[in-house]
């Protein structure tokens, strides 16, 4: 996989330098010909990358930003730098496609086992997530039980000088109001 990585890492050819015959044949543009237009020979997409993405951080802590007063020119120039950055980030997520579908083409088996693995580490999530499920709910009917097995207890009676007469007035209706 290393080596169909061409033109991403420093010492590797970049993309655009393959010749222009692919999958397709003859005349038809390659994967691995892509838009390398202002790219130099030992800047990769991956160093473009970098770059943008500090540029980012370093506009947005400038002291020209900071000390500036024209907040038009600063949100411009914050906007260049992150539309720059995107641009950059979809070349390489274009690169990794291209690069996907260059491996489906020639080993099938192998993203199919990449899926397959996929799949069983996605069921085995769940399934820990179910467990973990039936732990709480198992945890919660215990305290239900325990406060039904509370509440069906009898109550004991008090006991005391004064615990008759306790008892007595708890079952005694309330009076009813003339209406």
């Amino acid at each position: 996989m290393a080596s169909s990585m061409g033109g991403m890492f420093p010492g590797q050819q970049p993309p655009g330098s393959h010749p222009p015959t692919g999958p397709g044949g003859p005349g038809q543009p390659g994967l691995l010909t892509g838009p390398s237009g202002n790219r130099g020979a030992n800047n990769t997409l991956v160093d473009e990358l970098e770059a943008s993405f500090e540029a980012c951080f370093a506009s947005l802590v400038s002291q020209d930003y900071v000390n500036g007063t024209d907040q038009e020119e600063i949100r411009t120039g914050v906007d260049q730098c992150i539309q720059k950055f995107l641009d950059v980030a979809r070349q390489t997520e274009c690169f990794f496609l291209q690069k996907r579908l260059q491996l489906s083409v020639q080993k099938p088996e192998q993203v199919e086992k990449e899926d397959a693995s996929e799949l069983k580490n996605e069921l085995q999530r769940k399934e820990m997530l179910i467990q973990k499920h039936l732990t709480k709910i198992h945890h919660w009917q215990q305290v239900l039980e325990d406060i039904n097995v509370q509440h069906k207890k009898p109550t004991e009676l008090p006991q005391g000088p004064l615990a008759f007469l306790e008892q007595a007035s708890a079952n005694i209706p309330a009076p009813m109001k003339p209406n």
